[in-house]
């Protein structure tokens, strides 16, 4: 069996998507992905929709569980909907408001709570001056390294890694 991941896989896996741009119908290597994984047809059945409805839709919670899976780690969940993606964290006591390494980054735009999510990434590292680096799918149609404040987040998710 493989190693469970570490937050340095999360970043070092996801910075090497960095670059990656959508292609026809909005469709990317993540989508593939996701449409034919379990979590396609548990989030499909849960939200009463197909599983080809995740073909060319946003795609940032898809980039952040296909990079989960590569890095394989542990408690970080897989969804395609990021207000179930944090509501899924904060059922398991692993949501909070410190933005570590790794951590699953959620934000709302309008400053709403998780109930208005409107994006999720990862974070690379806390600033220090009300800012985050992320790297983030769905960002301008593509995978990016951003700089974002902190007043547009709403949590933070805490996968399973190992030390």
């Amino acid at each position: 069996a493989a190693r469970a991941g570490t937050a340095t896989d999360v970043i070092e896996i996801a910075e090497q998507q960095i670059g990656i741009e959508e292609g026809d119908g909005g469709q990317t290597k993540f989508h593939d992905w996701y449409v034919n994984s379990p979590a396609a047809k548990l989030t499909a059945d849960r939200d009463g929709g197909n599983i080809d409805d995740y073909n060319g839709a946003s795609w940032c919670n898809m980039f952040v569980s296909w990079v989960g899976e590569k890095a394989n780690a542990k408690g970080i969940g897989a969804d395609a909907w990021t207000v179930a993606h944090a509501k899924w964290f904060k059922d398991n006591d692993r949501l909070g408001q410190e933005a570590k390494p790794g951590s699953v980054v959620f934000f709302s735009w309008d400053g709403g709570g998780i109930s208005s999510n409107e994006h999720v990434g990862f974070v690379v590292k806390d600033n220090g001056d009300g800012t985050i680096t992320t790297i983030e799918g769905n960002t301008e149609n593509a995978v990016k390294k951003k700089i974002r404040d902190k007043s547009d987040v709403t949590g933070y998710g805490y996968p399973d890694y190992v030390k």
